[in-house]
C-alpha cells in the first residue's frame, strides 16, 4: 500500500514537472507569436514606412533641439505630438508644450534653422564612401523678423559652421548680419540691369 502510494507521488511529481515545461513552452510560443504579430503590423506597407518616417522624425528633433537650446540660450526644444506635428517645449515657462506655430518670428526662423542645420548633419552621416555630402546651405531671408540679440546669435552660429568646413550663404536685406559675413556680394539693380560686387571682410 505505502509502495503504490509512493510510486504515484512520484508520477505525479513526473506529471507536475511535464505539465510545468508545457506551461513554459507554451508562453514562449505565445510570446513568439506576439512578437511575430507585431512585426507583421510594422512590416506591413504602410506600417513600416510609417514606422521608418517617424524614427527618422525622432532623431531630427533630438539633434534640431541641441541646436535650438544652443541658439536659444536654453529656452526651447522641439518634440513631436501625437499626430507628427512639432510642437516646443518653453524651458522658461515650465517646460509647457506647445504648438511650433506659437512661437514669434523671430524664434520660428530660429526653430527653422535648427532643423534645416540638423537635416543637414543628418543627411552627411548617412553618406557612405565617396558619396556626396551636404556641405553648403543656402539660407534665404527671414533675419528681418530678428531683433538684435537674435541676430548676433544666428550671425555667431553662420560664423561656426563656416570654421568646420561647411559654406553657408546668406541672402539678405540687413546690413548689420551682411557686415558679418566674411565674403559679401552685394547686388544693385540699376536701369540697366543689377550689378553684383564682391567684398572681402
Amino acid at each position: 500500500m505505502i509502495g503504490a502510494c509512493s510510486e504515484r507521488l512520484e508520477r505525479l511529481d513526473r506529471d507536475l514537472e511535464e505539465c510545468e515545461l508545457h506551461r513554459e513552452r507554451r508562453a514562449a510560443a505565445e510570446r513568439r507569436v506576439e512578437v511575430a504579430k507585431e512585426l507583421a503590423r510594422l512590416l506591413a506597407a504602410n506600417q513600416f514606412e510609417k514606422w521608418v518616417l517617424d524614427e527618422a522624425l525622432a532623431l531630427l528633433v533630438e539633434a534640431a533641439t541641441v541646436r535650438l537650446r544652443g541658439l536659444t540660450d536654453g529656452a526651447f526644444s522641439l518634440a513631436v505630438d501625437a499626430k507628427g506635428g512639432f510642437e516646443v517645449v518653453d524651458h522658461r515657462n515650465a517646460d509647457e508644450r506647445r504648438s511650433a506655430r506659437t512661437l514669434s518670428g523671430g524664434e520660428t526662423f530660429l526653430a527653422a534653422l535648427a532643423l534645416a542645420l540638423a537635416l543637414a548633419d543628418q543627411i552627411g552621416a548617412l553618406a557612405t564612401g565617396g558619396a556626396a555630402r551636404l556641405e553648403s546651405m543656402l539660407i534665404d531671408e527671414g533675419f528681418g523678423s530678428l531683433d538684435p540679440d537674435a541676430l548676433d546669435t544666428v550671425a555667431t552660429a553662420m560664423e561656426e559652421l563656416g570654421s568646420q568646413g561647411r559654406v553657408v550663404g546668406l541672402i539678405s536685406h540687413v546690413p548689420d548680419l551682411a557686415a558679418r559675413m566674411p565674403v559679401r556680394f552685394d547686388v544693385t539693380a540699376g536701369p540697366g540691369g543689377s550689378t553684383v560686387t564682391r567684398s572681402v571682410a
